[in-house]
């Protein structure tokens, strides 16, 4: 997925801005279910129950600043955007599992279809990392690839490691030494809440982010 350009340079108060409103105000309408865009009121209701200044946001008549008008933009692209671009997308588990049983039949891959780390009548193959690995085998024309890294991914330049994650990513190709891609998958089928999920991919691609900025310029 390609980043919009309008919000890809933002400094980082507007990504607090952004952060603290949603908790505050919430993600989510639950009378609708769907993704939230906060007003205005909701969140100079916020700002007062924090006792924070937002006053960077709108003159207090209600005509927003430059700030206000991109916080905005954004909360409607992000609404638009998982409403009609991501949630087309995602699978149930009954889904998932056809479309796995589909390519593993069509392709009969050799690489690895892991199982997942439930118990019991949960305990199923990985659905979704298991498509990945297939359609990744499938089109890397016999190249090498480490499909469950047991080790840190690291760059170097002239030999010497010059930046290495801090955490082990679930695929590196060709390996996790110089990579050309890297990928971490999140898939949970048997529950209707899945935060914590949403919430360490969030946080993994913030701290891998940071480490690999400036690797070019260094």
């Amino acid at each position: 997925m390609k980043p919009d350009l309008r919000f890809l340079t933002q400094p980082k108060n507007f990504w607090a801005h952004v952060r603290l409103i949603g908790q505050e105000v919430g993600y989510t309408d639950r009378r609708t279910s769907q993704i939230k865009i906060p007003t205005l009121q909701e969140i100079e209701s916020c700002s007062h129950a924090l006792g924070l200044r937002m006053d960077g946001i709108s003159s207090g008549e209600g005509r927003l600043t430059e700030l206000g008008i991109t916080l905005f933009n954004y909360f409607r692209f992000r609404a638009d955007l998982l409403l009609n671009a991501v949630e087309p997308l995602l699978m149930n588990a009954g889904e998932a599992r056809r479309s796995f049983q589909s390519l593993r039949a069509k392709l009969k891959p050799r690489c690895p279809l892991p199982m997942n780390k439930q118990k019991g009548k949960k305990r199923k193959p990985a659905y979704l990392t298991g498509i990945i690995n297939m359609l990744i085998e499938a089109n890397t024309e016999g190249l090498p690839c480490d499909y469950d890294p047991h080790e840190l991914t690291v760059v170097t330049r002239d030999g010497s490691p010059l930046r290495t994650l801090a955490r082990r990513v679930d695929g590196a190709f060709p390996s996790a030494v110089n990579p050309i891609a890297i990928w971490e998958v999140k898939e949970y089928y048997y529950t209707t809440t899945f935060g914590s999920r949403v919430a360490d991919g969030v946080y993994e691609s913030l701290l891998d982010g940071m480490e690999f900025g400036g690797v070019a310029t260094c």
